[in-house]
C-alpha cells in the first residue's frame, strides 16, 4: 500500500509555470505513478502518467509539450512540471498510485489518490 500527498498548486498568470510534487509514502519505485485533473462541473481526467518500470512518460493530448512528469525514486517523489500554464488547466491535480495498471491514462486503473492540490490559471 502506498499514501500519497500533493503539494505546489497555487494561483499564476497564463503563459507562467508551477510545479506539483507527490510524496509518496511505501514501497514507492514499485508504482505506476499518474496526474490527474478535475475542474468544476467536469470528470477527472488524466494528466500524465509513468510506469514503475521506466520507460517514456505518457500524456494528455491538451498538455503534451508543457508538463512534464517525472520521478525521483529516492526521495519517494513524484512532479509534474507545468508550463505555458493556459485559463483551461485551471483544476484540482490529483495524485495517483497502482502497482500494475493495465490502462494507466484510465482513473478507475489506480487505487490510491491523494486529497488533490488547486492550480488556478488566471491574470
Amino acid at each position: 500500500q502506498v499514501q500519497v500527498v500533493e503539494s505546489g498548486g497555487g494561483l499564476v498568470q497564463p503563459g507562467g509555470s508551477l510545479r506539483l510534487s507527490c510524496a509518496a509514502s511505501g514501497r514507492f519505485s514499485l508504482y505506476t505513478m499518474g496526474w490527474f485533473r478535475q475542474a468544476p462541473g467536469k470528470e477527472r481526467e488524466f494528466v500524465a502518467a509513468v510506469r514503475w518500470s521506466g520507460g517514456s512518460a505518457v500524456y494528455a493530448d491538451s498538455v503534451k509539450g508543457r508538463f512534464t512528469i517525472s520521478r525521483d525514486n529516492a526521495k519517494n517523489t513524484l512532479y509534474l512540471q507545468m508550463n505555458s500554464l493556459k485559463p483551461e488547466d485551471t483544476a484540482v491535480y490529483y495524485c495517483a498510485a497502482d502497482r500494475s495498471p493495465p490502462v494507466i491514462t484510465s482513473v478507475p486503473e489506480y487505487r490510491y489518490w491523494g486529497q488533490g492540490t488547486q492550480v488556478t490559471v488566471s491574470s
